[in-house]
């Protein structure tokens, strides 16, 4: 996972490098620091490898990987600069959990299925987020991406009730409830991923309110890592339930 960022990342440099120049030319390829010969092989490179690495857990973590590495590129060669800018975060974010469960076990336990519903909702919501904290940049050079098209103000709107509806499905069905093997030590992860993950995101929403970008850039952050917590929580109870339970 970590080689398959690293090469979209590249490509997202890359394909950003002339916008770069003017409105962020500390970066490493507008600087010079890198050169785009270098950045080009790397992002060949970082993705042939990480594909590699998915094949010991089968095809169908490999088809995960590659389906994620091309919404990935979707994002960075295309749909960045559109209304459907939010579409790519909103369909691979489901995938993560679902690649990692695969390769950990090569294979993907029905309860994960609850998940996606609330993945595709956050993921959309931080798509949003992505482009408010952007926003400046992107209409003066005509990126029409969604929070250029319906403004600051409805865009954080919509992102934050996104999360809010992404937050209730997550705790809705969340694993672990009365009844459950193991029903006390999922409760207690329930509690403890859910709650902060919440709040974590509520504070990233609150700084992507703000008029500065690099505040509302460290907000985006928040919220990234909010949806993580979110998840790592959510899942820990799943991989209790998946394997019978404390004391079963």
């Amino acid at each position: 996972m970590f080689l398959l960022q690293a090469s979209l990342g590249a490509v997202n440099d890359l394909v950003d490098r002339p916008l770069d120049r003017e409105q962020k030319p500390a970066k490493p390829l507008p600087s010079g620091l890198i050169s785009e010969r270098l950045a080009r092989a790397w992002a060949a490179l970082a993705a042939a490898v990480g594909l590699a690495l998915a094949v010991p857990s089968g095809p169908a973590a490999v088809g995960v990987a590659g389906l994620g590495l091309g919404l990935g590129y979707a994002y960075d060669l295309r749909l960045s600069r559109t209304a459907l800018s939010w579409l790519p975060f909103a369909v691979a974010l489901p995938l993560v959990p679902v690649y990692a469960w695969l390769g950990a076990t090569g294979s993907v336990p029905p309860g994960l299925g609850a998940l996606v519903p609330a993945g595709l909702i956050a993921g959309a919501g931080l798509g949003l987020g992505n482009g408010l904290v952007d926003i400046e940049r992107d209409a003066p050079v005509g990126k029409t991406t969604i929070a250029v098209r319906i403004g600051r103000n409805r865009a954080w709107a919509a992102h934050a009730a996104a999360f809010a509806i992404a937050i209730a499905i997550a705790a809705l069905f969340a694993p672990g409830g009365p009844g459950t093997a193991g029903a006390e030590v999922l409760r207690g992860v329930r509690w403890a991923g859910l709650p902060l993950g919440a709040a974590v995101i509520a504070g990233g929403a609150g700084l992507l309110a703000q008029r500065r970008a690099s505040v509302r850039e460290r907000g985006w952050e928040l919220e990234a890592l909010g949806t993580a917590v979110l998840g790592l929580g959510w899942l820990a109870g799943l991989a209790i339930t998946a394997g019978g339970g404390v004391g079963s």
